[in-house]
This record gives C-alpha cells, structure tokens and sequence, in this order.
C-alpha cells in the first residue's frame, strides 16, 4: 500500500486520498481547459486564416464546367475581368498579380477555354497555358463549294449572320488577292479545314482562305505552269473551279480537264450544267432543266461558246493540277453514272457517250428524287 494513502498505522488514509483525488482532478480539469482551448484558439485562427485566404482568391479545385473566350489583343487584366464575370477567379487583382509573377504572362493566347467556376487564380493561370484546355472552332469548306455556299457554312459554324459575312466581302481590296482575280473572291476562298480565332470575325476566315490559295498557287508554280501550256492564270482558276464543281475523284479531274480543253481548242460550247447551275444559284440537283440551259447569263456554257467570265466554284490543289496537267485524252463528253459510287465514263464521240447517259439514266430511275 503506497505510504501516501495511509496513515502511520499503514491503514488507509480517506484525507490523504481525498487530498490526491482533489489534486488530480486540478489537473485534469487544467489540461482540459488547456487542450479545449487550443482547439478554439485553433479553430478561430484556421477561420482567420480562410477568411484572409479566400477574400481575394477562391481556394479549391473548382466547381463548375464553363467555356470562356479570351479575344485577341487581350491584356492580363481584361482577362482577370473576364475570368471575374464568368465566376472563374474572384479577383482581377489577384489573377493579374499571379500572372505577372510567374513571368509567363505573355504565353496567354485568345481562344475558347475550357475551365471551371471559382478556380484559384494560380490554377485558372495554369489552365489557360495548357493546351488541353483550348476549344478549337473549325470551319470546314469542300471543295468546289461556291461562296455562296462557304458563306452559309460560316455562318453554320460560327454562328456569324449571312449579313456580317456578306458585308465582310464586299470590299475585296482588304484581301490579298492576285493581280489576275479581278477583285474577284470566287475561286480564290481556297477549300480547307481553319482554325478560327475567338471570337470569330468573318474577314479574318475569308483572308486566312485567300492567303491559303495564295500558298498552295505558289507551291504548285501557278502561274508560270499556266504560261506554259499557253493558258492565263485566271482561265486555269475558272477551268479547276468547273473541274471541281463537277466530279470530286482526284483521278477523274486530268480527265475533266482534257474534255474542257478538247471542246474548247474545237470551239465546241462546254455544256456543263455546273455552269448553268452556278448560273441560276441552283446546286439541289446534279441535272438541269431545258429552261435553265436556256438562260441568258454568261455563265450559261450551253448558250455561251468559251469558260465562262469567272470561277464558278473554289477548287482545291488536285482541281488546279488538274487544269495544270490535263490528261492525254481525246474525250469530248464525260458523265457520272453512279452519284453513290462517283463512278464516270468519258467519251471522244456522241454515240458513246449516250450509251453512257443512259447508264446515268438508269441509276436515276432507280434512285427517284436523286438526279
């Protein structure tokens, strides 16, 4: 028995162990009231703390998905601003601060983004400089699509009004168009898959294609190849824009080619119904009526001998090689005897090449609504 809870009689001691019990639970209460305390003290200094931490900043990893452009031209602060009003950072100050201190500021780009509401800005900083997050606009032009109709895709895509578009090419000086276009874009929107910068400007996308035919006519020596099989640039532009608007098989465009250049160098008239639709601002069929080859514009090649006075279509690099490099034909008629397949026959006289319409005629007559 331990001599602090006895007496001298070594019997236990109810004062000395009242005394003890007194003490030690002095103790305990002390340390619980040190130990509750630190949790408070710790508990309010952590509130403090978050308090401090978020009243220019948000803390976590985000909420929710949202798409944010960032036009050209954007400084840091009007791109803190922006962030600000979609919800992504809370400060403009705090997000202008973290992207000057990290001395990547002038990596930031326009373009869509894919980001999150109530980002830290450190994090909103990140993701703007991984490409990961960029949301690509892309406008897609096939080729032998007249302007028309690359108006109407551009205004699909980008959400541009025909109006804007249209206006936007009007004034053709803005664009660099070569010396033998005649301030014409038909023909020179050259067709291809863009990129399309935030948010999107209708100008822009027609220079950008403009600068795109300029690129592939000088990769494939245009204009001095035309010189050499005795054509003008523009005469070889509206020769591929027909050629493109007519069969899109790489391998049957030397052929079209040499059919076109056959009934010319025979003053025969090229009778294409490309022409006639470009002509009438038709495309739903492939065929024409007696009354629309009847028309009386130039760009009737059933009325009228020679090509017509311009492009009727925006051909792409296999259509110009084409027109470069015709094929070593005879052919003076051609005709597509299957629109699924792009099966076409070609012909050096008129009683074979009726044999082959009336393929085409057959195909037609069991596709209804299709010619």
């Amino acid at each position: 028995m331990s001599p602090q809870l006895t007496d001298n009689d070594s019997k236990l001691s109810w004062a000395k162990i009242g005394y003890h019990a007194r003490s030690i639970f002095a103790v305990l209460l002390s340390l619980g009231i040190l130990v509750g305390g630190g949790w408070w003290i710790y508990d309010q200094a952590y509130g403090i703390y978050i308090d401090w931490r978020t009243e220019d900043d948000y803390i976590g990893e985000g909420k929710d998905p949202v798409q944010v452009v960032i036009p050209r031209g954007a400084t840091v602060t009007q791109i803190g601003d922006i962030l600000t009003e979609e919800g992504v950072v809370k400060s403009t100050r705090t997000f202008r601060n973290v992207a000057q201190d990290s001395g990547e500021a002038d990596k930031l780009q326009a373009g869509r983004f894919n980001l999150l509401t109530e980002l830290p800005a450190q994090t909103a900083f990140d993701m703007l400089l991984d490409p990961a997050n960029i949301e690509r606009l892309w406008v897609t032009f096939p080729e032998g699509t007249t302007m028309a109709e690359q108006f109407d895709v551009i205004a699909a895509e980008t959400g541009l009004s025909l109006e804007e578009i249209e206006k936007a090419a009007e004034d053709t000086s803005q664009f660099p168009l070569p010396d033998y276009a005649k301030g014409d874009l038909e023909g020179f929107l050259f067709p291809a898959k863009y990129a399309v910068g935030e948010p999107p400007k209708a100008s822009d996308i027609l220079t950008t294609q403009v600068k795109q035919f300029s690129s592939v006519a000088s990769g494939i020596g245009l204009e001095g190849r035309a010189a050499e099989i005795g054509r003008d640039p523009l005469d070889v532009i509206i020769t591929a824009s027909i050629i493109a608007a007519e069969v899109s098989n790489p391998d049957d465009q030397p052929l079209v080619a040499a059919v076109i250049y056959n009934r010319l160098d025979q003053d025969m008239p090229l009778q294409m119904d490309s022409t006639v639709h470009y002509a009438v601002g038709r495309s739903d069929t492939v065929t024409t009526t007696q009354e629309e080859r009847e028309s009386d514009s130039p760009y009737n090649t059933y009325a009228n001998k020679g090509l017509p006075p311009g492009p009727i279509s925006n051909p792409g690099e296999t259509a110009l090689e084409a027109a470069l490099m015709p094929a070593d034909s005879d052919a003076l008629y051609f005709v597509t005897v299957d629109l699924d397949t792009g099966e076409t026959r070609f012909a050096a006289t008129l009683e074979e090449h009726n044999a082959n319409v009336a393929l085409f005629q057959e195909w037609c007559q069991a596709n209804t609504g299709r010619c």
